[in-house]
């Protein structure tokens, strides 16, 4: 897949993230709430990158998928993330938690494009005024 513009939904093939997430999401370790996650992120070198969640007897340190995700574009060399999908366990779209867009505002920035069941919205409309690295260097 040859990386968009940064910005441009329309150049991305939103059904291959989407299956990617479905993926990664019939692989996610639910036992206790019985509501398995994948997610899919297109990075701006053109790789994928995949997160599922993974839950815990000890529910506080449950993980969502979306920090796999990260750990995964982190693990295999970087870049930001230019455009997320995240499905549920019907592979429907769903959109990621508060902490969830924290984490990848971090690694997107307020112009990461996210899948909604609204359509195509930048990260600054689903988390706005975010608190990112800037604000720690003033």
């Amino acid at each position: 897949m040859t990386p968009p513009a940064a910005g441009s939904a329309d150049t991305v093939d939103w059904e291959k993230l989407r299956t990617v997430a479905r993926d990664a999401m019939s692989r996610a370790y639910a036992p206790y709430s019985g509501f398995p996650v994948g997610v899919a992120a297109l990075v701006d070198d053109g790789r994928i990158v995949s997160g599922c969640n993974v839950e815990n007897a000890s529910y506080g340190i449950g993980l969502c998928a979306e920090c796999g995700l990260v750990s995964e574009l982190q693990n295999t060399g970087g870049g930001r993330l230019t455009h997320f999908t995240c499905v549920d366990g019907r592979g429907e779209i769903l959109v990621p938690c508060g902490r969830c867009r924290q984490l990848l505002y971090e690694f997107g920035g307020p112009e990461l494009l996210l899948e909604t069941p609204a359509g195509i919205l930048p990260l600054a409309e689903m988390l706005p005024q975010a608190f990112g690295p800037g604000h720690l260097t003033k």
